[in-house]
């Protein structure tokens, strides 16, 4: 029996920042439940060219773009005097980072530790984060100057943590694009195995700079254009942008005990792969999903029959939802003598694409289904795509808020992302029925 066996790698704090100016888990929990809409219009306040960007489709072989998306109002917020940062730093600084250091303190707060008690400890970070174009631009001479290296920087949202709670441990930004949180959750858990640090703090932001975003996907015909992100829905036509974050603390079972810590759920099994060649770097591929799903599964070591919820990546577009569904019915969809479905969502539906903030909302998301013994609904489902065979696969769309009843003292999850530079993450989670919202 290896040392992984006996001590697993648990999940002990977590928080989140979203659309609707949520910032509490039960505040996120609460619009989950009621499958809420967070999508609002463009803001107003970024220096955007909203007549531009909502005029795109009169150019030739763009499409429409709405006015909405799932932005963080509290974007620009911030109180840099509390975290020992000047307020001309401040303005320099990537909001990402402002956002993601915020949501680390509350993580460990959630945790039950101090943050400033961590000051010399090899704690590690690990932070998924997506592409900006934030600020002016460096090479010009500004009032900014000389904070936009560290500023602007990816590697500093992690970095911002760290040298905020002057952690020693491991500190890296990852970017896997679209699957990136869930890639570092990865890494998190391989560095703990490996003794670099006893706890880890693991994120996901995103905060966008620009709309450059949109743009793109006007030009390749790619976003919703009724402003709704629609996952595994007949309707879905395309994505809808977001921003969050989210973060979670992790550490060994035995530290989490020894320090009276919560435990939200175990880390069974993740793991990471490429798609390699194929039609194109930003075409998913089902087959690469599949085999990495198998991998995880079997590390896992657990039936994936016994996997009620899979929080997928689901982002409403006409090539990437079919190719996965075709991999996870492949992997959940036979459920065996159990006519208890495995049922599939997306916190997408509920905030826009989060892009490398998206899987680390989605674990959330899991992590509270399974506190509160029920699964959240998915907007849109109620008419599922055909892209599959529904009645002959154990998969469901979670359509409705669903109690979550399980025969033994586990209740089982995953959670996927894959991002569009041909990167796949995923993860299987367990979580205790002992467990209740109430504790």
């Amino acid at each position: 029996m290896s040392s992984d066996d006996h001590d697993p790698i648990v999940i002990v704090g977590m928080a989140v920042e979203t659309p609707g100016r949520i910032d509490t888990l039960a505040g996120y929990w609460t619009a989950l439940s009621a499958g809420a809409d967070l999508i609002g219009p463009f803001p107003r306040d970024r220096g955007w060219d909203i007549d531009e960007l909502l005029a795109l489709a009169d150019v030739d072989g763009w499409s429409k773009v709405t006015d909405a998306g799932g932005f963080l109002e509290s974007a620009g917020e911030f109180d840099p005097l509390f975290f020992g940062i000047s307020p001309r730093e401040a303005v320099a600084m990537d909001p990402q980072q402002r956002v993601i250091l915020r949501t680390a303190w509350r993580a460990l707060e959630n945790t039950g530790i101090n943050p400033e008690s961590l000051s010399g400890t090899d704690t590690a970070v690990f932070v998924g984060g997506s592409i900006t174009e934030y600020g002016p631009r460096a090479a010009e001479i500004n009032e900014y100057s000389g904070y936009r290296a560290s500023g602007t920087a990816l590697g500093a949202l992690a970095g911002r943590i760290s040298h905020c709670l002057e952690l020693t441990g491991p500190s890296m930004t990852v970017d896997t694009a679209c699957a990136s949180s869930l890639t570092a959750l990865d890494l998190a858990v391989k560095s703990i195995r490996a003794g670099e640090a006893e706890t880890a703090i693991v994120g996901g932001v995103c905060v966008m700079g620009s709309p450059a975003a949109f743009y793109e996907f006007s030009k390749n015909n790619a976003l919703a254009s009724g402003g709704q992100c629609q996952p595994y829905s007949a309707q879905a036509d395309g994505t809808l942008w977001g921003e969050g974050a989210a973060a979670v603390v992790v550490q060994r079972r035995s530290a989490a005990l020894r320090d009276h810590h919560r435990i939200y759920g175990e880390v069974l099994a993740t793991g990471v792969n490429h798609n390699g060649g194929g039609l194109g770097i930003a075409v998913p591929s089902a087959t690469a999903q599949e085999r990495l799903m198998a991998r995880v599964v079997k590390t896992a070591g657990v039936d994936p029959g016994k996997i009620d919820l899979i929080e997928g990546h689901g982002t409403g577009t006409a090539v990437g939802d079919p190719l996965e569904l075709e991999a996870l019915q492949q992997i959940y969809g036979d459920r065996g003598e159990d006519d208890r479905p495995a049922y599939v969502g997306s916190v997408k539906s509920n905030l826009g694409h989060a892009q490398a903030a998206s899987g680390m909302l989605g674990l959330v998301k899991v992590l509270l289904c399974g506190l509160h013994g029920q699964i959240a609904p998915t907007r849109h489902a109620q008419t599922p795509t055909e892209s599959i065979d529904w009645s002959s696969t154990g998969l469901r769309l979670a359509d409705s808020l669903t109690d979550w009843s399980v025969d033994g003292e586990s209740r089982y999850a995953a959670v996927s992302s894959f991002g569009i530079a041909g990167t796949n993450a995923h993860a299987v989670i367990g979580m205790s029925t002992a467990a209740t919202a109430n504790e």
